[in-house]
Order: C-alpha cells, then structure tokens, then sequence
C-alpha cells in the first residue's frame, strides 16, 4: 500500500506485496516482444475460471479497437477469464487493420490458454496511429505456455507502463460470511490523465462472488469517486478502461446490494482504486508533487466535485506547487470559474495548515512558513470551504514541471 493512503476501516488489511495475483485463482505475467527496445511490453493475466466482469471506458470518442473488442466480449456474457495487454503502441486511429489486429489478440491468447475468443480482453497502450508488429505479438503469446510456472504478477505490473517511473499495485483482504475476500489491483497511468473516465489502465481482480449487474454498479460507483478525481494533464486518452474482474473462488454467499456486508466489499473495492488513483497522479509526467485538493460545504457533491477538479486542473495552480509559491490567488481563480455555487464572503481556503482565505478575505499568514510547507512536502493539501450545504468531494493531481514539456515534446523519439 501506497504511504500516501490511510486506512479507514479497521476490518480491512492491507496486504503487504499484495497484487492481482493474490486473490485466488488468478496468475499473471509479462515478457518482452520486440514492440519497444528492452523493456517489458507484452502482459497477461489469467483466472483459473471465467470471472464475473465489470468495466468502464474512456469517454473519448475515440475509442481504440482494443476497447471495441473487450467490450464486445463483455457484452456477450458478463465474463472474462484472460487478459492480453501490450505497451509502446496504442493501437488507436488505425481503422480496419487496427480492428482486425485486435481480434487476433484476442484469437491468438485465446487459442494459447484454450478458452472461447469472447473470455478474452484485450488492452493496447503507447503511441496513437501505429500499427501492431502482429509477427512479434504472435512470437510473445506463444511463450506464454505455463502460467503456474511464469506467474510473476510485477511483470505484468511492468509490461503495461508507459512513461511511468514505477509500478502501482495494491491488495487489501476482509471478512465476507466468514471467508476471507482479496481485493488486489495494479494500473499504468503518467500522461493523459484527467477526470473523465477511464483516462488509464486499471486491472482489479477479487476471488470474492457478486452480482453479475451488482458488480458493474460498484465499480461505476467507486471509479467516479477515485479515478474519475484525478487529473495530470487535461488530456483524455483513446485507449483506457478499468477492468474489474471477480472469480468466485472465496466461496461466500453471493454479494448483491442487499447483502448485509454490501458496504463492506464497497469500501475494500474503493480503498483499492483510491490507492492506484493517487498513485497515479503522484507518478504524472515530471511530477515532483502531489496535490490533494479536499473541498467541503457545497450545495451538492456534485459541485464540490467541480471545485475540487477546476483546483487541481488549474495549471496556474499546478505551476505554483512546483515553484512552491503560496500564491493563493490562482486558488480562488478557479473556485470561481468552477461553476459551482458560491457565496463568496463566507469562503475559506486553507494551504496545508495555513489559512489563506477567511470569510472570503484574506487572512493573515507567513509566506516564509507557507514557502517552507510547499518545499519540505511531497504531498500538498489545499482545503476550501464553501459554507453552501454539505456537498463534500476529493481530488488528486501533480504539479506542472520542466520535464513534463521534455518528456511530452519528446514521446515518441
């Protein structure tokens, strides 16, 4: 677990080296094809039984063929039971040849694990407009020939990256009718992140037994409270989704709705995607920082919502992180152009512990002191009070650096 994530319920435990392996029956790996130079760029992942599937994809409309295919799949049965996943190209703008390469993804890993086409997702991420080497993908399935054997679920975590200066995962356990339920999840995701789902990849798999149409509602609810909270850079990808698979293997009463630990498996569900969520925005591209932007008294979470994401989308604010520069006035910029409800003279702001904004006015503090929070701190806190009602929200961005404009003016050389 992530040190920025703080547990909230004590009848959930944090899985020390968790991954998406951990819950029972499922298997994962990664290997190197040849799509990019040295690293890793071809993963799998495995459930010993087609699993219950839950997903959301990105709003961009458009949508990369690998999303076409995992969700024509999805569609036919509620269930997937192998992911295939490739790194370095997005196989996304690449029309028919695209599509039809996605298919034989699906028809090549299918055939390697001796399941039905449609049990297969499949997911692409990398440079748009290029097509697959489908010769080096068809070589990197065919070494995928024993899954027990090449089980190694940080491959798989490393085979999906782009840009990312490291690995995201997590894994939780609770107590469901007595039976121990595993939540383990990893994601990629640096650049083209903004709060629009799905704007990464997500991976979560759970041995736990739910709902076919319960399962798709929880991740729906969950991913708009953590994933759908994040932004980097204002950009929403072709390609991502966050794929949630659920395998039965733990052997409880089947969860729904109604089920009296309903709640319970919702929280584990969120803490998961909460952690991946910020470790994500935490890792954007030349981040050095990571912003937490917490906003409570509005008319509506819908609007504390929007204000909470015009703060963290603001580039002006993003750019002041980095420059450790407690200029609050980019703070109340967008509050203000949020469009969210707003009684200006009761407003208060605070940086970190620093109140900057009182009654809508500003309030006296050190610069010195609030300079020094803003150097000595890799994780930065803004607070905003609306005093409108009791809409409350969260979100989580990075700063804006040099080595974003490098790294991006230089993605695909």
């Amino acid at each position: 677990m992530n040190s920025i994530e703080q547990i909230i319920n004590e009848e959930i435990r944090v899985v020390e080296n968790g991954s998406i392996t951990t819950p029972a029956g499922f298997f994962a790996g990664g290997l190197h094809c040849g799509i990019k130079r040295k690293k890793l760029d071809l993963g799998w992942l495995y459930s010993v039984v087609p699993a219950t599937a839950a997903c959301v994809y990105t709003t961009n409309q458009f949508q990369a063929p690998p999303l076409i295919v995992t969700k024509e799949g999805i569609e036919k049965s509620q269930k997937i039971q192998g992911v295939i996943v490739n790194s370095g190209i997005a196989n996304a703008c690449t029309g028919n040849q695209g599509l039809s390469n996605a298919y034989e993804m699906r028809k090549l890993f299918a055939e390697q694990m001796n399941i039905q086409e449609y049990l297969v997702a499949v997911s692409s991420t990398g440079v748009i407009g290029e097509q697959l080497p489908m010769e080096k993908i068809k070589s990197g399935i065919s070494e995928i020939d024993d899954i027990q054997r090449q089980n190694d679920p940080s491959e798989f975590e490393k085979a999906i990256l782009t840009t990312d200066t490291f690995s995201k995962h997590v894994c939780v356990q609770l107590q469901i009718d007595g039976k121990t339920v595993t939540i383990g999840g990893t994601a990629k995701g640096s650049g083209m992140i903004h709060p629009n789902m799905a704007t990464m990849l997500g991976f979560i798999t759970t041995d736990a037994v739910v709902k076919e149409a319960d399962l798709q509602i929880a991740l729906k609810q969950v991913v708009d409270k953590t994933f759908n909270m994040i932004t980097v850079d204002g950009d929403t990808s072709t390609n991502d989704m966050v794929l949630l698979l659920a395998n039965q293997q733990a052997n409880h009463q089947e969860l729904s709705i109604i089920h009296p630990q309903w709640q319970l498996f919702m929280e584990g569900l969120e803490m998961v995607c909460r952690s991946l969520a910020k470790q994500i925005a935490k890792d954007g591209e030349g981040a050095t920082k990571l912003i937490e932007v917490q906003v409570q008294g509005a008319s509506s979470c819908e609007d504390a919502k929007k204000v909470a994401k015009s703060i963290i989308g603001s580039n002006l604010v993003k750019t002041a992180v980095f420059g450790e520069d407690p200029n609050w006035g980019r703070i109340i910029a967008a509050i203000g152009y949020s469009g969210a409800q707003l009684n200006p003279e009761h407003l208060k702001v605070r940086l970190g512990p620093f109140t900057v904004i009182e009654k809508g006015l500003p309030f006296p503090f050190s610069e010195a002191e609030a300079k020094h929070y803003l150097q000595q701190n890799e994780v930065i806190q803004i607070f905003a009070d609306l005093y409108c009602g009791g809409g409350k929200a969260t979100a989580w961005g990075c700063d804006l650096t040099y080595d974003y404009v490098k790294i991006n003016a230089s993605y695909r050389t």
